[in-house]
């Protein structure tokens, strides 16, 4: 009985590294040149997107204070350079000034498919948060800077349970006639699955948004890597991943970390995808950090490379 073929994937991807915001905003607070620094190795080991900071309340998450002096520090230490989009996170307009004022490539915003979800996480109703999205939006455009629309429990939410795709679909529609350049779907408590993931795609297709959203996965059930490899087969080739697999929503009870990425940097290179990183370079960033955190990393490639090699 003949195998199935292995599907098509995707020749290259890109990679938007989060480690600095979403990896680092439920840890102990780092100091915002140590997040620079952190940013500008990231960059240095092949990173062309990154978001570096979070311009959120100080008080609400205050991991992420400073986030102007990331921005100052990252360029003094060559981080910003041709070919690099800093982004940076904003939950409202008076977040996103401050970003714009200083210089961000891109604004990542926020809004959850499910209502609880984003109530707990910023106070708002769905439809209160689409509204402050299209200030953001405007405003962005006036000075060329592009938003992408992160839709957060885009594939379940640990308080409604599943969200139908259709209604994930129409949600992303609103953010399009916004002027959102781009959508990234969240799986932000790490309850999708390939089938799941496959339903909202479609969703997305059927609604005929000419939409590739990208995606952002989180190994609460240590699903990611395989959610991951699902994404490629359906032909998406726009990913978040974070340093040694840092991260978690603080509104999320139990939410797992991001998907690393150094495995899936290693996963993509086994699969010859192009993802333009140095692995050997990012498992010492992971490293690094880990130590500093005082724990070791998530991710299942430095696990492998202590076992190897002793260190």
């Amino acid at each position: 009985m003949a195998r199935p073929l292995l599907p098509d994937l995707p020749r290259a991807v890109t990679l938007r590294e989060v480690g600095p915001r979403d990896g680092l905003q439920g840890e102990a607070p780092l100091p915002p040149v140590v997040r620079a620094e952190l940013a500008a190795s990231l960059v240095e080991a092949g990173a062309r997107r990154i978001e570096a900071a979070s311009f959120v309340s100080e008080r609400a998450v205050p991991a992420m204070a400073g986030g102007a002096e990331v921005i100052r520090q990252l360029e003094a230490l060559g981080g910003r350079r041709p070919g690099v989009v800093v982004a940076a996170l904003v939950p409202n307009l008076t977040g996103a000034l401050f970003a714009l004022d200083c210089g961000v490539d891109e604004l990542t915003v926020t809004v959850a498919a499910s209502a609880a979800y984003n109530e707990r996480n910023v106070r708002r109703t769905i439809d209160e948060s689409v509204e402050e999205i299209g200030l953001i939006v405007a405003r962005a455009a006036e000075q060329g800077v592009a938003v992408d629309a992160v839709v957060s429990c885009a594939f379940g939410s640990p308080y409604e349970g599943e969200i139908p795709p259709p209604e994930v679909a129409r949600l992303c529609g609103r953010l399009v006639a916004l002027g959102a350049g781009a959508v990234t779907l969240a799986d932000t408590t790490g309850v999708a699955t390939p089938e799941v993931l496959a339903g909202v795609v479609g969703a997305l297709d059927a609604a005929g948004l000419g939409l590739e959203p990208g995606l952002h996965l989180h190994e609460t059930r240590g699903t990611a890597l395989v959610n991951a490899y699902a994404a490629l087969a359906l032909g998406l080739t726009r990913f978040d991943t974070s340093i040694a697999g840092l991260g978690g929503s603080p509104f999320a009870a139990g939410a797992g970390g991001n998907l690393s990425t150094e495995d899936f940097v290693s996963f993509l290179g086994a699969l010859g995808i192009e993802n333009g990183y140095d692995l050997h370079a990012l498992v010492e960033i992971a490293a690094g950090l880990a130590e500093r955190l005082g724990r070791e990393p998530a991710s299942k490639v430095r696990a492998a490379n202590v076992k190897a090699t002793g260190r």
